[in-house]
């Protein structure tokens, strides 16, 4: 027989031994004249601590700080169009024909911002004030505060809203330096709070006095300045060969510029459908001539017009299950990418989604390099196209992904997509009373034209390609330049 003691010591299963990794505290002094400053309240939800504890490193930095803008400061300029009057710029809206592209501040960060508005040149406004000049620091001042972007070929010219601060400085190496140090955790909280820590909801060119900056060495400076500089470079050629498929394209099939397809089309806001053609579909939006245009036209000069869905174009096309979401710090999870920072390069106000809780469908979730993004709800059609750097992150279930069937079609099937015509064939399919919204089933119907000249298809598809490898290299190239910021400048010891 077996002791009653012995029977019960063998049937208890061993207790698991579970560590907890606790996170750091966080902690901030506050002087009396913080707290009376703020209403005199106590709570520590009064006071970002991370913003306190983010001024405390730098003004305890190796190097000592400097002022952003002062006499003594590193700025030369900061303004917006109507700051000196306080009076904002009255805009007369048009059609893109009779007006030129204005952009949005949300568009600033993006690596090849579109225009979605047309400003009138009768507009009552000095038009050259709006326009961007080159090697310029941008700066977001409502709204979304504290975004920051670098002015290089791309956007110099382009006119944007007087939302966005534009900065110059004494020493050409300041630009990329500041730039990175903005872009900097540290630096960027120090940006969006004042000296007490309170949030911010309007910054104006004066509140830049109150930045501290590391006072770095001028060769450490200009270092980080470089490897800003050349990422930006490689951008400019990453939009430039973008730009040259997108004309080689549209050569090849002689596509008229959108507008001209629309007015051919229809010369008024009314037209016939018959029964035959409605596909079930009773929405004006669906049934415009200018599709059915864009569509005859491409059946005449492609080779062959197929859909997105061929077996040939893609190896699939995905259109996530809803799910809920439980977020982590970073370094805990993976980086979900939402529909509006598609057109960035490095996604700002990243958002992780925890490991452990989401650990069964984040592999399905995942995208692979080359992959074309397409967002489904709100704004219908921003396309994007995976680099490399974004393997394993998290699109947003708002987005559908088509996987190229291989890599001969990938950047081919982005350059398209990403065409006036792509996004035009795109939003035919939206549909909804309130929140616009299209399918995966809507996507593989997209009709897609296969050139005559194979070698021509090619040669689009390889720019396409050697663009987004471009943007990988400028990724990692402004990594460069935030580690040093971080290592040798801000916790340098």
């Amino acid at each position: 027989m077996v002791a009653g003691n012995l029977a019960r010591k063998m049937n208890t299963e061993p207790e698991l031994e579970v560590h907890i990794s606790e996170s750091p505290i966080k902690w901030c002094s506050v002087s009396l004249s913080d707290m009376v400053s703020r209403g005199k309240r106590l709570e520590a939800s009064v006071f970002d601590v991370d913003a306190k504890q983010a001024r405390e490193s730098v003004y305890r930095g190796k190097y000592g700080t400097v002022i952003l803008y002062g006499d003594s400061g590193l700025i030369e300029t900061a303004y917006y169009p109507g700051w000196m009057q306080r009076s904002r710029l009255k805009r007369i809206w048009c059609d893109k024909p009779y007006g030129e592209g204005f952009y949005l501040p949300s568009q600033m960060t993006d690596l090849y911002p579109v225009p979605e508005k047309h400003i009138s040149r009768l507009a009552d406004c000095d038009m050259d004030e709006l326009r961007l000049k080159e090697n310029t620091l941008l700066l977001t001042r409502s709204g979304t505060i504290g975004n920051i972007s670098y002015v290089s070929k791309t956007l110099a010219g382009c006119v944007f809203s007087d939302d966005v601060i534009r900065v110059t400085f004494k020493k050409e190496y300041d630009l990329g330096y500041v730039y990175t140090y903005l872009k900097s955790k540290v630096g960027s909280l120090i940006l969006q709070t004042n000296g007490y820590g309170s949030v911010i909801t309007h910054v104006e060119p004066d509140h830049l006095a109150e930045v501290p900056v590391p006072n770095a060495p001028v060769g450490v400076r200009q270092h980080i300045h470089n490897l800003i500089a050349q990422s930006y470079a490689l951008r400019d050629e990453s939009n430039e060969m973008i730009d040259n498929a997108t004309n080689l394209m549209t050569a090849e099939l002689h596509l008229p510029a959108i507008h001209d397809l629309q007015k051919k089309a229809a010369s008024v806001s009314t037209y016939d459908v018959k029964l035959s053609n409605m596909n079930l579909r009773l929405d004006a939006s669906y049934h415009v001539p200018v599709v059915d245009a864009i569509i005859a036209h491409l059946k005449e000069n492609a080779a062959e017009v197929t859909t997105v869905g061929d077996s040939r174009i893609s190896e699939a096309v995905i259109l996530p299950g809803r799910f809920s979401r439980v977020y982590v710090e970073e370094g805990y999870g993976r980086v979900l990418i939402g529909g509006k920072q598609l057109g960035e390069l490095d996604p700002s106000g990243k958002k992780y989604l925890s490991n452990t809780k989401h650990d069964k469908i984040l592999s399905k979730l995942e995208v692979r390099e080359n992959t074309t993004l397409i967002t489904r709800s709100g704004t219908i059609g921003k396309i994007a196209f995976v680099p490399k750097h974004w393997e394993h992150w998290i699109p947003s279930d708002h987005i559908i992904r088509a996987v190229p069937a291989n890599k001969d079609i990938a950047g081919y099937l982005y350059i398209f997509l990403a065409s006036d015509y792509g996004r035009t064939l795109i939003t035919r399919y939206t549909y909804g009373s309130v929140v616009d919204e299209i399918d995966d089933d809507h996507v593989r119907q997209i009709p897609i034209p296969l050139l005559r000249n194979k070698d021509v298809q090619q040669q689009i598809n390889a720019l396409a390609l050697e663009s987004n490898a471009k943007r990988y290299e400028a990724y990692k190239l402004e990594q460069e330049a935030l580690h040093i910021m971080n290592e040798e400048v801000i916790f340098a010891k």
